[in-house]
């Protein structure tokens, strides 16, 4: 009786947790408050397919590395007529004899190992040395890209909010994404394509910007533009700024962006925080530039450029620019995440609306209840009351799944809702296995007790061998499948255990309540 009391405690507590995780699904503000998260193909959402442009951040290492060249010769007082990026994406740089040659070639095999020296021409007595990248390493430099965009977009999309996203590499620089039941599609969209590149430069004040604007910038410029918008008429207008392309401090160093309210003005801001190195960066960089103007530049656009008035110390700094308070929170969620290695453009999009998801939703709940009554009636109809019984295993079994589904958080498909189906009739096979046994046994003419133990004890080998093989294809499934591969491998999975566990638990344990402690001579199967 301590074992059966036991066991019927255990079976009572699983039963009970599952229940509690299945009804915030069937009603709401129910403890835990967690659903079950439905995909795409039930509840709508968005689909997209994104190529990032891999050849913008091979250009992208080119012109850090035309910098960083510049700064080392610079360092070592080695003089040159200019240091360009050229159309193939190689690097020239000319001297003014081969004397200076000489002086650059070391510089170039110490700290730029990673070019290679495609040719050195001559004219007169200059000479130009060009660079190039080994195709090894821009084939690396574009699949670093991809899958940089990949995590950089995911941070993205988890601070954004989506309920269990399908984000993958599809192909070599494709990347889909998949955000069931979102509404904003506008915004997510603006929000995964932003490259967020954010750039502290200075504002050239002694160059004229109109003068710029018609003809060109002074060499080491450029124009960039501030857009205004005016609160009275909503009317925009774009302000021109003459900018150094130096960049003093990037966004690389940035530890964290939170949306903060401007007591003064109660206007949004984002405010900013370095990491050490950044923070001595731009403590160094207010230090040297006080009365100047430092221009706080995303994505080439312009958001604020205020006269530095004292050295700034702590690593702190403020990105203002008459935001809404969701649009200041976008920005911090993509300066969070990271900017993107290179622009990414959006090649497929599809909208899945709730209507179709409805259907679908309809449709397979529809198919499941057929399955599972035409079991259930076969059931009864075949074994009488052990029919019941495997049948009261099957409702607790579509229970448990629905428990596991919410408590892991999994994503129910519509292909996993045709794992469930599957499941119905495979938790009603382990119980016709087991039937069979325990009808041999009766044939033989053992007690109803003595069959019911022989029974069970006889199919638990068969059902688990089988069972087991199963679970072993649903988690190679899981691991290596597509989304609604996985789908079905989650439900399929989590059947599997909810059968073993009603089948030889649950359906053992009515049964011996059944003839314990009973004079009973016959059994309804």
């Amino acid at each position: 009786m301590k074992k059966i009391t036991w066991r019927g405690m255990s079976i009572a507590t699983v039963i009970l947790v599952a229940l509690i995780y299945v009804l915030p699904t069937l009603a709401n503000n129910c403890w835990p408050h967690k659903k079950i998260n439905l995909g795409l193909d039930l509840q709508g959402g968005m689909h997209l397919v994104l190529e990032v442009q891999t050849e913008k951040a091979v250009e992208t290492t080119i012109e850090r590395t035309i910098h960083e060249i510049k700064q080392e010769l610079r360092k070592k007082n080695i003089k040159h007529l200019g240091v360009s990026h050229n159309s193939d994406n190689s690097i020239s740089i000319q001297v003014q004899n081969q004397a200076d040659l000489e002086s650059v070639n070391p510089v170039i095999a110490d700290e730029f190992g990673n070019f290679e020296v495609s040719s050195t021409q001559k004219q007169g007595e200059k000479r130009t040395v060009v660079l190039k990248l080994p195709h090894a390493e821009v084939v690396n430099i574009k699949k670093m890209a991809t899958d940089q965009a990949l995590e950089t977009i995911r941070n993205r999309i988890d601070a954004f909010g989506v309920s269990e996203p399908d984000i993958r590499l599809q192909g070599e620089n494709r990347i889909q994404v998949q955000l069931p039941g979102i509404q904003e599609t506008q915004r997510a969209k603006e929000l995964i394509g932003r490259t967020a590149r954010l750039n502290f430069q200075l504002v050239d004040e002694t160059g004229d910007v109109k003068s710029a604007e018609t003809s060109s910038p002074p060499p080491g410029d450029e124009i960039l533009y501030q857009i205004q918008e005016d609160p009275v008429t909503g009317a925009t207008s774009k302000v021109p700024y003459l900018i150094q392309k130096r960049v003093l401090l990037d966004g690389s160093s940035l530890t964290d962006a939170k949306v903060m309210i401007d007591s003064q003005f109660n206007e949004p801001y984002v405010s900013i925080e370095f990491d050490r190195k950044g923070a001595r960066i731009f403590e160094q960089i207010t230090g040297e530039n006080i009365k100047k103007r430092l221009a706080i530049v995303l994505d080439k656009t312009v958001y604020s450029a205020p006269v530095i008035q004292d050295r700034i110390a702590g690593g702190q700094a403020r990105i203002t620019g008459n935001f809404t308070t969701e649009e200041a929170r976008d920005l911090a969620i993509v300066l969070r995440a990271g900017a993107l290695p290179a622009p990414v453009n959006i090649i497929e999009e599809r909208t899945v609306g709730p209507t179709l998801g409805a259907d679908s939703i309809r449709m397979g709940l529809l198919s499941m209840v057929a399955g599972g009554i035409l079991v259930i009636i076969f059931m009864v109809i075949y074994y009488k009351g052990a029919g019941v019984i495997a049948d009261i295993a099957l409702l607790v079994n579509i229970l448990l799944i629905g428990g596991g589904l919410a408590a892991f958080q999994a994503t129910l498909t519509l292909p996993g809702i045709a794992g469930i189906i599957l499941t119905i009739g495979m938790a009603v096979d382990a119980n016709v296995i087991i039937f069979e046994r325990i009808r041999e046994e009766l044939a033989s003419g053992k007690t109803p007790a003595a069959s019911i133990n022989a029974g069970f004890d006889r199919a638990a080998l068969t059902i688990l061998d089988a069972n087991v093989t199963t679970l072993i294809a649903a988690v190679v499934l899981f691991q290596f499948g597509t989304g609604p591969v996985k789908g079905f491998a989650v439900t399929l999975g989590l059947g599997i255990v909810a059968s073993l566990f009603t089948a030889l638990v649950l359906s053992k344990s009515i049964f011996q309540s059944m003839v314990s402690g009973k004079k009973t001579a016959t059994l309804s199967i």
